[in-house]
């Protein structure tokens, strides 16, 4: 019986340039992932030139694959770079191999570069607009110099940071003037644009409208509550311009379908005011002016009152 012999680094190498694809494992595991990647042999320079010259003068997928899976590494080195937005690493690799694949579809390997200096460009590229596509809900970012800004603001905030721990201050969230001057001088940016990136960057998104699967049932309230204007909301608007039709027009309708005596009733009692605001006629006043009871007073006004409801419907 033969004892079986493992493969020496050399070896290893060998099987792996022989069938690279069979090193990345399967799907779902991010850190072995990272591992196969880590373990897969760069290209030295002839070999790169060979394979980038295959691809293009003969589209060989497979010298792409070989020229892809060798820099694969390098992705999960930039990725590293931006773990601090709160996206997760393994999306962060998947569009950085957009990028590199991008980059390897494009490379000239008669222009004298390496593909890796090439590269770097489209994988961080990528990154970037991952990042400001997922970051926020609302992009903070959309102007080649406010990319800038965004992705060099963060780092020197650090940058102060430690400068302030060194100088012993502490709890200074906001830059200060002179920093701000400092930011811009060597982004060459006005200070407006440092101070508005700055004020993008320390706000969080807000639910507009928060259920209550979001926060307590109780207090599920979003800056929809105050932000609506439900007075031009068009059905609000419709629904308060027949009420003024019916208060007015409607109403004047109404009364005139009633005798002199129900129509005057209804005004004193509903309509007119006194000088004090303290309303209209009484029953017991309207009573002794027409010589009845006020109990009669009551039955001709709730009789006026229903043939005007019904006139308003009819109007409306």
């Amino acid at each position: 019986m033969t004892a079986s012999v493992s493969p020496t680094p050399s070896t290893a190498g060998a099987v792996a340039l022989a069938n690279p694809w069979a090193v990345i494992p399967a799907l779902g595991n991010l850190d072995a992932y990272i591992t196969a990647v880590n373990r897969l042999p760069m290209l030295t320079l002839e070999e790169e030139q060979r394979f980038a010259r295959d691809l293009r003068d003969n589209n060989n997928l497979e010298a792409a694959g070989r020229l892809v899976l060798s820099h694969l590494r390098l992705v999960v080195s930039t990725s590293r770079q931006y773990l601090g937005y709160g996206l997760p690493h393994a999306d962060l690799i998947q569009e950085g191999n957009v990028g590199l694949m991008k980059a390897v579809k494009r490379f000239d390997p008669d222009q004298g570069v390496r593909l890796v200096s090439y590269a770097l460009h489209w994988i961080k590229a990528e990154i970037h607009e991952y990042i400001l596509k997922n970051w926020r809900l609302v992009k903070v970012a959309t102007t080649k110099a406010q990319r800038k800004l965004f992705f060099n603001l963060r780092s020197m905030k650090q940058g102060f940071k430690v400068q302030d721990a060194e100088a012993d201050i502490t709890h200074r969230d906001a830059l200060t003037a002179a920093q701000i001057d400092t930011v811009a001088s060597q982004l060459n940016v006005k200070p407006e644009e440092v101070r508005e990136m700055e004020m993008r960057l320390s706000g969080g998104d807000v639910l507009l409208d928060p259920t209550p699967a979001d926060v307590d049932g109780d207090h599920a309230f979003g800056p929809i509550a105050y932000l609506s204007d439900e007075q031009h909301e068009p059905t609000a608007m419709i629904e308060s311009a027949q009420r003024d039709v019916l208060a007015t027009e409607g109403i004047a309708t109404a009364l005139k379908g009633l005798d002199d005596r129900s129509r005057r009733i209804v005004t004193e009692r509903w309509l007119n005011v006194r000088d004090d605001g303290s309303g209209g006629m009484t029953l017991h006043e309207l009573a002794a002016e027409y010589g009845v009871s006020a109990e009669r007073i009551r039955q001709i006004e709730v009789a006026a009152m229903k043939k005007m409801k019904t006139a308003l419907a009819e109007y409306a």
